[in-house]
């Protein structure tokens, strides 16, 4: 599957550097597609590399590239952090639909254990 936007992908095929999904146009060969991909590694790879690269989106020279096994698509570019941020609104009780009563409360509670 694409990382982006989860369309199916023949990977019996080699995955190039310019190889791009048809769906979206995302670059494959890139760290969000590889199967070493794993955010909060070492560089976020599974793999011992020796340069760090920076946009794990954008296709790259990678020899260590291997699509297809552990790529699983997140949801799209922002799954990760609907996922986060859900997982926030749950510990802490949601989201408030007016901020500013999020700012009141704050300072009411501070003025009240400091006040």
């Amino acid at each position: 599957m694409c990382w982006k936007c989860g369309a199916e992908q023949d990977f019996s095929q080699s995955v190039y550097r310019d190889s791009v999904c048809p769906a979206c146009g995302a670059d494959l060969h890139s760290c969000r597609g590889c199967a070493f991909y794993a955010p909060g590694s070492h560089f976020d790879c599974h793999e011992t590399v020796d340069e760090i690269i920076a946009d794990k989106e954008r296709s790259n020279f990678c020899e260590h590239f291997r699509a297809g096994k552990n790529s699983k698509w997140s949801g799209g570019q922002n799954g990760a952090q609907e996922k986060n941020a859900a997982a926030v609104n749950a510990l802490f009780g949601g989201a408030n639909e007016n901020p500013s009563q999020d700012k009141n409360a704050a300072r009411d509670a501070f003025n009240s254990l400091f006040g």
